[in-house]
């Protein structure tokens, strides 16, 4: 283990073209955690809302935390809304940045970016609302999961999920069988935390820094 460690810290940078990684800073987002996470990988990464910071990025990370509809409008309010499904770059969304990133969400009547053809729906009260702890990711099919075995555990923290779909790449339950992860194109996205979820979280973000970024 303090030897991977050793590994990543001599990386400063994402393997990329110059442009480097970007965190978009739109304050709905849990964005010091994916920070710090990303720098114990030994990488550094800009926190910005700037359009041509983005645009010039070669990775984009689109986090989110908090309620659907109030996000969303942030991201309106500074135009993110029709730049980040036009980026050409590898973008993940974590968790209600993945939401935002389908086509709706119940939460707050939410009218998403249209990434994911999926409307995000709340838990049945079945369950306890919302999901808080470890739980396990399977069915993985995406360049995502490079190194990561079925059935490893992940975080989550979310009251409202994206069900099955032609997007889904890697499931979990809870209650019912749901979308831990989706990809369409150059779009990613985790329901789960990975800066949050230990060793395995780790891998999937350096799975996530070595994406190739089309030209």
């Amino acid at each position: 283990m303090n030897q991977e460690k050793n590994k990543h810290k001599e990386l400063k940078t994402p393997p990329s073209g110059g442009g480097g990684l970007v965190i978009i800073d739109y304050g709905a987002g849990n964005i010091q955690s994916i920070k710090f996470a990303i720098q114990r990988l030994g990488f550094e990464a800009v926190l910005t809302s700037d359009v041509n910071q983005i645009l010039a990025a070669d990775k984009v990370i689109f986090p989110g935390v908090g309620e659907a509809s109030s996000a969303m409008a942030k991201l309106k309010a500074s135009g993110l809304d029709t730049l980040i499904p036009k980026l050409k770059q590898p973008v993940l969304g974590i968790c209600l940045g993945m939401q935002l990133m389908c086509t709706s969400s119940e939460e707050g009547n939410t009218r998403g970016l249209g990434i994911f053809e999926v409307d995000v729906i709340k838990f049945s009260n079945k369950v306890k609302v919302p999901q808080i702890g470890w739980n396990q990711i399977s069915n993985l099919k995406s360049d995502l999961f490079q190194g990561i075995s079925e059935n490893e555990y992940i975080y989550m923290v979310h009251s409202f999920y994206a069900p099955l779909c032609e997007e889904t790449v890697a499931t979990s339950e809870y209650g019912i069988e749901y979308s831990a992860a989706l990809h369409q194109n150059n779009f990613y996205g985790t329901q789960f935390h990975p800066e949050k979820s230990s060793v395995v979280g780790e891998q999937i973000l350096l799975n996530f820094l070595n994406l190739k970024t089309q030209n």
